[in-house]
């Protein structure tokens, strides 16, 4: 199973075996970590499931592209970055084994 890090805003990591196919989303929620509250459902229609993606990450994950549904939500999200990302638009692979998502501080 590949292990993905959640670094919340204060610097503490939870790391976190999940299975392939499971959204970062879902997998958050499903081990309690906080500041990820998905509340729509993970079915991209709220952006309570924000995070940053470790830059080294970026490429292989994929960037969000304008005009994108994804794109519309994260403008609303508090410190938008180039690295932002909904956590239940990010499936988790084998190929995503030390997978590092940084929590924004609002979202605590």
């Amino acid at each position: 199973m590949p292990k993905v890090t959640f670094i919340a805003h204060d610097g503490t990591e939870h790391v976190l075996n999940v299975a392939s196919g499971t959204t970062a989303r879902d997998a958050a929620l499903d081990n309690d970590i906080p500041g990820i509250d998905g509340d729509c459902g993970g079915v991209c229609a709220c952006a309570t499931c924000h995070v940053y993606v470790d830059p080294a990450w970026l490429d292989k994950v994929g960037r969000v592209t304008s005009g994108e549904m994804e794109a519309d939500l994260l403008q609303f999200a508090e410190d938008f970055r180039e690295n932002s990302r909904l956590a239940c638009q990010i499936t988790i692979t084998d190929q995503f084994d030390g997978l590092i998502l940084n929590i924004p501080a609002g979202q605590h």
